[in-house]
């Protein structure tokens, strides 16, 4: 089955016992492996528990198609339902899938399927889609309100409220990546101590030189014309293993809010004075590049960006293009706009 975006969250805590597997796939890795884990500790508390825990990778089903129907046949010897995780699931496991879901072994084992950004034509995708054992949960970057949803529901959980221009400086800047996300607003709560309100000076203080803000940082060098910089900060994102269209989503985001800005300077206000108007408010040590990002760039240039980027995004979707080269391009491309100016 496929399951609609609202009811994704019920479903991760209170699965349907009737599904055997679980696909969770999309461009967001962060969000598919913090699904996976809250969807995994539906069945064991201790996702390291090696009686009730097998895990191993997509490739391995390729190899041995068997052994996904032996491990979730397999019997815990401390009781209790066994958790199957499967990560990096690719189209060349779908056979040992296909073969598990028409005929599940006896037994309530859940398999979990971790997977990254799969086409609408993708054979796995299809399989759990139309599978009444099994289920697919698209994983998307998620929009800054939803973001700042989670992320007030995690402080809440240490106790803490956030300001709402705290809550809107942490979403803006850690969107993109939900287990990034989770991690900074933990590491947050631990920075508060015994303080209970979360202000935007603590939420900057906190997150201000964070390696969470590194995918910002190839659309902060594209903006400037800082080619070294980009190509450097890319090579190390797509190392890490971050999907492109995060980072496309990233770039959108800066230049609508620098289409904002050059609005506001072509109409006769002073950049400083533009910049210092934004809300969400921009980190304090990024202002002065932001300020010369507005007077770099024209209205009409930075419409033009906005075009490619949306377009870069679309044909990363519709297109058989590796990722990694269209989002690549198409910074490049905005680096040759910035460089000129």
């Amino acid at each position: 089955m496929k399951l609609q975006a609202k009811a994704i969250d019920g479903f991760l805590r209170s699965p349907d016992p009737k599904v055997r597997a679980v696909l969770l796939y999309g461009p967001d890795s962060g969000l598919v492996r913090d699904r996976a884990q809250t969807l995994g500790k539906t069945v064991v508390a201790d996702l390291s528990d090696p009686f009730r825990v097998a895990e191993f990778l997509g490739r391995a089903l390729a190899d041995d198609p068997a052994r996904l129907a032996d491990e979730a046949a397999a019997l815990s010897f401390t009781g209790g339902r066994r958790l199957i995780r499967v990560r990096d699931a690719e189209d060349n496991a779908t056979g040992a899938f296909a073969a598990f879901l028409d005929d599940p072994p006896p037994g309530d084992s859940l398999v979990v399927v971790e997977s990254g950004d799969l086409s609408a034509r993708s054979k796995l995708r299809l399989l759990f889609e139309g599978a009444d054992g099994g289920a697919a949960i698209p994983c998307y970057v998620e929009e800054e309100a939803s973001l700042g949803r989670v992320i007030a529901d995690i402080l809440h959980g240490h106790g803490l409220t956030a300001d709402p221009d705290a809550l809107a400086f942490l979403s803006a800047n850690l969107v993109g990546d939900r287990m990034v996300a989770r991690g900074e607003a933990e590491k947050l709560a631990l920075y508060m101590g015994s303080g209970k309100r979360v202000r935007l000076e603590d939420a900057q203080a906190c997150i201000g030189d964070s390696a969470a803000l590194s995918m910002d940082e190839p659309v902060w060098a594209a903006a400037e014309g800082d080619f070294a910089t980009l190509d450097r900060s890319l090579a190390r994102l797509f190392a890490e293993g971050t999907s492109p269209v995060p980072i496309l989503r990233g770039a959108q985001r800066h230049f609508q809010r620098l289409q904002l800005l050059c609005a506001q300077v072509a109409a006769g206000k002073a950049p400083e004075a533009a910049v210092e108007s934004l809300r969400p408010p921009v980190f304090f040590k990024l202002k002065t590049r932001l300020v010369k990002q507005a007077r770099r760039w024209s209205p009409a240039q930075v419409r033009q960006a906005l075009e490619r980027l949306v377009d870069a995004e679309a044909d990363c979707k519709r297109t058989n293009m590796p990722d990694q080269t269209l989002c690549a391009r198409v910074l490049f491309q905005l680096a040759s706009l910035g460089a000129r100016r």
